[in-house]
């Protein structure tokens, strides 16, 4: 089993910045993603960002430019840096944890509410 700890959210006027943590622990395999997704009332979640655990990145389109993923392997900890904020980046944000073994495993954080006033 694999735990996720978030933290970092809040509310921010539009153009502010805020920064998401994630911190993991447990049963982590040597080769894993860990990204952020996002979710509005009504609509799917949509992932944000992701990092390997060979810092491999990706964005969605949305993003790029405005966000960054990294992580602390150490710490077993994912960042995302939000700059630039838009009321439309207002969600709730959920850290994942992908572990790739024999099988694909997927674990979630609770989530933590991103608010962006315009």
């Amino acid at each position: 089993q694999v735990q996720l700890v978030e933290s970092g959210g809040g509310l921010v006027e539009a153009g502010g910045s805020l920064r998401l943590s994630c911190a993991a622990s447990g049963s982590i395999f040597s080769f894993n993603t860990m990204n952020w997704y996002r979710q509005v009332p009504g609509k799917e979640r949509e992932l944000v960002a992701g990092i390997s655990s060979g810092s491999r990145t990706n964005y969605a389109d949305s993003v790029k430019g405005r966000f960054t993923i990294s992580r602390d392997n150490a710490k077993n900890t994912v960042y995302l840096q939000m700059s630039s904020l838009k009321p439309e980046d207002t969600a709730v944000y959920y850290c994942n944890l992908r572990n790739y073994g024999i099988r694909l495993v997927d674990y979630w954080g609770q989530g933590t509410q991103v608010t962006v006033s315009s």
